[in-house]
């Protein structure tokens, strides 16, 4: 029985890839490739010595998901698979919506219509809203302020519903704070498209000289040096808590949201110090206005997933930013397109020489 991982080529998808081949799972990937490279992939089948069957398949295609499910058996979903950039769901909020919340009903239908009725949902922090109270529990009132967060909001009520119809479903759903880092081997992290919409990969970008400068938004804010604070997560730790949701959903029924964070928070300024340590780059900086919505601080109270799940994060600031470091150094202008060109123009069905097989 195998593993579903939806959106399993993005940044904390192949992550988890990566996790769940370790420690012995059968997965096969669906992802539409959209906002992704096929070359993670590759790299997560280098990394950990294993093939496995990756599907060129949107979940808007139901057609085309079903055949994955007619093909193989799968016991359990980890549903990573969406849009993600909280500027651009602004500007084009039904897209969003659509791709978000319309794919994710779509893959619950098939579920159900396949008997699988194990998921692990990757939820958002966002749905929060901003607030300024801390640390964050699970208990607190939802109030996302931005499509992006409000498809994330939706898709848990969805997941509630499909539940409390159905007692048979057992979901977990993972709000993470700031994932950042990458993989220990340097061959797997965050991709982003154009210019980063998160401060990991600005910082690291303007350490490796693709951009001339980090923005702060905003240095008077009730923190200790001013800027906003956060509750930054290594991805291999986020990773981990996906085996650790995945076992809970294996064995029990139910539905549970889990903060998956430090319960620590740290500041834009002393992160921008612990980058410049692990490089041994300086990192010029101008400080901007702030952005609207903006907490001045966020992190997570982890307790609950501590307890249900026996998960905390173990790695430090310092091993985030000399992980993100050894990534950015490696691939400093992301992954290769040549593997994407080679596989896109291939037969819609094909095994290639690394033992993945693509289908539309």
């Amino acid at each position: 029985m195998a593993i579903l991982v939806t959106g399993g080529a993005g940044y904390i998808g192949s992550h988890t890839c990566v996790e769940l081949l370790n420690e012995g799972h059968e997965i096969i990937v669906v992802d539409n490739f959209s906002n992704s490279k096929p070359e993670s992939l590759r790299r997560v089948s280098e990394i950990t010595g294993k093939h496995f069957k990756i599907y060129d398949v949107d979940l808007l295609e139901k057609e085309d998901l079903e055949r994955v499910f007619e093909k193989n058996q799968i016991e359990a979903v980890i549903h990573f698979a969406g849009l993600k950039a909280v500027g651009e769901s602004v500007a084009v909020p039904l897209t969003y919506y659509q791709n978000n919340v319309i794919g994710t009903v779509i893959l619950c239908e098939t579920m159900k219509k396949f008997g699988v009725t194990k998921l692990v949902f990757s939820s958002s922090a966002t749905v929060y809203g901003a607030t300024d109270q801390v640390p964050i529990s699970e208990e607190m009132l939802l109030g996302a302020v931005n499509p992006y967060g409000r498809t994330k909001h939706m898709i848990e009520e969805i997941l509630r519903d499909v539940y409390h119809a159905e007692r048979t479903w057992s979901i977990a759903l993972l709000r993470y704070f700031n994932p950042i880092g990458a993989h220990e081997s340097g061959k797997i992290g965050e991709d982003p498209n154009g210019i980063p919409n998160n401060l990991m990969p600005y910082i690291s970008q303007v350490a490796v000289g693709k951009l001339e400068r980090l923005s702060i938004y905003g240095e008077d804010y009730s923190t200790k040096d001013g800027t906003g604070v956060r509750d930054y997560i290594h991805v291999c730790d986020l990773a981990e808590g996906h085996l650790k949701a995945l076992n809970k959903v294996r064995s029990t029924n139910g539905v549970e949201a889990y903060n998956l964070g430090t319960g620590r928070g740290c500041s834009v300024l002393e992160m921008v110090k612990a980058f410049e340590k692990a490089s041994g780059k300086k990192i010029p900086y101008t400080i901007v206005e702030r952005r609207p919505g903006d907490a001045a601080i966020c992190y997570a109270d982890v307790t609950k997933a501590r307890d249900e799940l026996n998960w905390v994060a173990g790695r430090d600031l310092k091993e985030m930013c000399e992980d993100t470091w050894k990534w950015q150094l490696n691939n400093p202008n992301g992954y290769s397109e040549k593997l994407e060109i080679i596989i896109q123009s291939r037969p819609p069905v094909q095994n290639d020489a690394a033992g993945f097989l693509m289908s539309n």
